[in-house]
């Protein structure tokens, strides 16, 4: 088997198609997420807080040349310890991982819901030709 050919028999798997369509939709969610922590979230912190309160431009200065107030002016400056931005991220991979569970807990219950069958539903009854066989099967042990 060629390279080529083994190539698109991976590619064509359904896996491999669900994998790139999770990636895809993990990254435009990321966007969703980052807004949500910039936009909603850390207003309401700076809130609570007392107002102000970003943590974007919290940074230590790693030189001494480092005098700018943010922290992109401190990075223009020299070397810059910016724990803020850390924070951030970790605030949003909270908020992604806490929607990504609530997401699978909710697919998990639907599958539950699926594979439940209420108890006053009576199973199919078997076909006809299986109707036939056990009939003739049944003669068969009187015999």
């Amino acid at each position: 088997m060629s390279v080529v050919s083994e190539f698109r028999s991976f590619i064509a798997k359904g896996n491999v198609i669900d994998l790139a369509v999770g990636i895809i939709i993990g990254g435009a969610f990321t966007g969703i997420v980052t807004s949500l922590v910039n936009d909603i979230v850390m207003p309401v912190v700076g809130a609570v807080t007392g107002g102000g309160f970003d943590f974007s431009n919290y940074f230590v200065a790693l030189s001494s040349a480092v005098t700018a107030p943010s922290l992109e002016e401190a990075r223009k400056q020299g070397a810059v310890f910016a724990y803020g931005s850390f924070i951030t991220v970790m605030i949003n991979f909270l908020i992604l991982a806490f929607i990504i569970f609530l997401m699978v807990k909710g697919v998990n219950k639907l599958r539950a819901m699926e594979e439940k069958k209420p108890a006053d539903e009576k199973p199919a009854p078997p076909p006809a030709d299986i109707l036939l066989l056990s009939e003739i099967r049944d003669i068969l042990k009187t015999k």
